[in-house]
């Protein structure tokens, strides 16, 4: 079996509209992602950039797949009719050949190398080096598998932090492995917290499979004591709305990790967290930062 894609480029308000009738017109599935990506202007997702005013990226790639056979040219015609937009010159029209999907998406998951002694090691692999702290993980739903710049910003950042025994709180823990990674760096307890419940489910089975005793807690009903260090790989928009509650969570002379920030954005959330830390930008990696605090 094999498939058409079509590539597409539009503004947010076509972007908007255009899934669904491009459904209605005979897609198969719909994917979109900011036409910017993995350059200088690529732009923080859902709602963090305001410009557009639809949670969407000011371009939108769009990626819709066909059945080979489809007539992809009246597809398209009935699909910008029905969204109400202007006509798009497709990008690209590409045939899909059907591959083995599971083990191309396991390829994509190799073993990351963190430092000289961490390493993110997917289920399905054999651990590099066995002599090493290797968090073994099962990528799913949840995100966190140890491949995006943000992730290794916390996870560089965690391993200076921890020294032994300490209290950690990860919060909006996605997979769990910043939690599950403190704890085998040496911390003594650790809560993984979200408001996602799949994210819950993922990072209840990743501490198991590390074998490491992992609080998780739904962040709608957290309960949980000030910890000596806090965490939190979110974006920066929620990050500047948590300032109150992170700083709740973070006990006096605690130390506080945020990521999830472009460099651009850094100046609004230092400015949310100074009321109660002592913070500046402490790593950096391609375009994004990570913030550092001492709680006062």
């Amino acid at each position: 079996m094999s498939w058409l894609a079509v590539t597409l480029e539009s503004d947010a308000v076509g972007a908007q509209a255009l899934p669904d009738a491009l459904i209605e017109a005979g897609a198969l599935s719909v994917d979109l992602s900011d036409a910017a990506a993995g350059s200088p202007s690529e732009e923080a997702i859902h709602g963090e950039s305001p410009a557009s005013g639809t949670g969407l990226w000011s371009r939108v790639r769009i990626t819709a797949l066909f059945p080979a056979q489809s007539d992809v040219r009246t597809a398209l015609a009935r699909a910008f009719a029905g969204a109400g937009v202007e006509t798009i010159e497709p990008l690209a029209i590409e045939p899909v050949h059907e591959q083995d999907w599971v083990r191309k998406t396991q390829q994509q998951f190799a073993p990351v190398r963190i430092s000289s002694r961490l390493w993110i090691v997917a289920t399905w692999h054999t651990v590099p080096d066995a002599g090493a702290i290797n968090v073994v993980l099962d990528p799913g739903l949840a995100f966190g598998t140890g491949t995006h710049p943000t992730t290794q910003l916390v996870l560089r950042w965690v391993e200076r932090a921890v020294r032994g025994g300490e209290s950690v709180i990860d919060y909006g823990c996605g997979s769990g492995i910043l939690a599950i990674a403190a704890l085998k760096l040496g911390a003594g307890t650790a809560c993984a917290v979200d408001l996602d419940e799949q994210a819950l489910l993922a990072a209840r089975r990743n501490a198991m499979q590390n074998q490491v005793r992992v609080r998780v807690s739904s962040a709608a009903g957290l309960s949980a004591a000030p910890a000596q260090i806090v965490m939190a790989n979110i974006l920066a928009h929620p990050l500047i709305v948590l300032a109150p509650v992170l700083a709740g969570l973070t006990l006096p002379g605690g130390v506080l990790a945020l990521s999830g920030i472009l460099a651009d954005q850094a100046p609004e959330v230092l400015a949310a967290y100074r009321q109660w830390f002592d913070i500046a930008v402490a790593d950096r990696q391609e375009d994004w930062v990570l913030l550092s605090g001492l709680r006062r």
